[in-house]
């Protein structure tokens, strides 16, 4: 069995007025069943406590269930219990569990120099949806802190959220590609992580658990083209929101070098001697979320 506990914080990992409750279930559950796989587990249950004001309506509570469900619904996993508590503001508090099936758990430290590193699912789509949204302003269909209803409006007073609404929704509702991490542990991974606070910064916990240095290709990369046209707009380079950008929950996984590794997994860079990252053409390696950073 392996075990993972997450957080989300209304104003800090979710805005009422950017995300509805089905979104946010979903959102947390996501979150919890990606730190599932990531260890190349199948996951099984989540157990969710559930702070919130007196003010919160059924119906808003209905649509987060919902999303609970529908969530776990896409691995066989289902929320098995947990706890209510007033709150001035909604917290999230979930804890998952998955099952390894006899085999050993993924964790970050078994990296070797040598090693190749890739990435399978979508980088930079959350980043640029929040990049977007704090632009500009939305409101939801069923208003402000809407039950069910899918943020619409328009971002930056120019371009109707239509232009951008896969990158809006990566951020509101990830997918990660749950089914990648057991085959990554069946294909001999030798360490993974998914990427919830940016490539640089979770591949950088893999160093540092492993006692070796990664160096990233920023070449390797293919910048989809509503990233390019996003950042176009806001004026930022896309390559940043891939690299650290996080919330996509894609992972990131290294793997012996003889492993000839088949789609939708990426090589993107290799594991060295050394610590730390290195992305290849920058001086410094950008970073990444962190809670407590000024």
């Amino acid at each position: 069995m392996v075990v993972t506990t997450d957080l989300l914080l209304e104003g800090r990992h979710f805005r009422l007025d950017w995300s509805s409750g089905y979104e946010i279930g979903r959102k947390a559950a996501a979150q919890n069943l990606s730190d599932i796989v990531a260890m190349g587990a199948t996951p099984t249950a989540l157990f969710v406590g559930l702070g919130m004001p007196p003010h919160t309506t059924i119906d808003w509570l209905d649509a987060l269930t919902d999303g609970f469900r529908d969530e776990c619904a896409l691995v066989g996993a289902s929320v098995a219990g947990g706890d209510i508590a007033r709150s001035d503001t909604i917290v999230l508090g979930v804890t998952a569990l998955g099952d390894l099936a006899g085999i050993a758990p993924i964790t970050r430290s078994g990296a070797r120099p040598g090693d190749q590193v890739a990435i399978a699912g979508r980088l930079g789509y959350a980043a640029a949806g929040l990049a977007l949204l704090s632009a500009g302003t939305a409101t939801t269909r069923a208003g402000a802190g809407g039950a069910r209803g899918e943020t619409k409006g328009w971002v930056g007073g120019s371009f109707p959220v239509d232009s951008f609404e896969e990158l809006l929704l990566a951020h509101r509702r990830p997918e990660p590609p749950y089914a990648q991490g057991p085959r990554a542990a069946a294909l001999g991974a030798t360490a993974m992580v998914d990427v919830s606070d940016g490539l640089v910064q979770d591949l950088g916990h893999i160093a540092a658990a492993s006692g070796v240095g990664v160096v990233v290709e920023p070449a390797a990369f293919r910048v989809p083209a509503i990233l390019v046209e996003a950042a176009r707009y806001l004026g930022v380079d896309p390559l940043d929101w891939i690299l650290t950008g996080g919330e996509d929950h894609a992972l990131a996984a290294v793997f012996p070098p003889e492993v000839r590794l088949p789609p939708p997994w990426q090589v993107v860079g290799e594991i060295v001697q050394g610590q730390g990252v290195q992305v290849k053409g920058r001086a410094e390696a950008p970073g990444g979320w962190d809670h407590f950073r000024g």
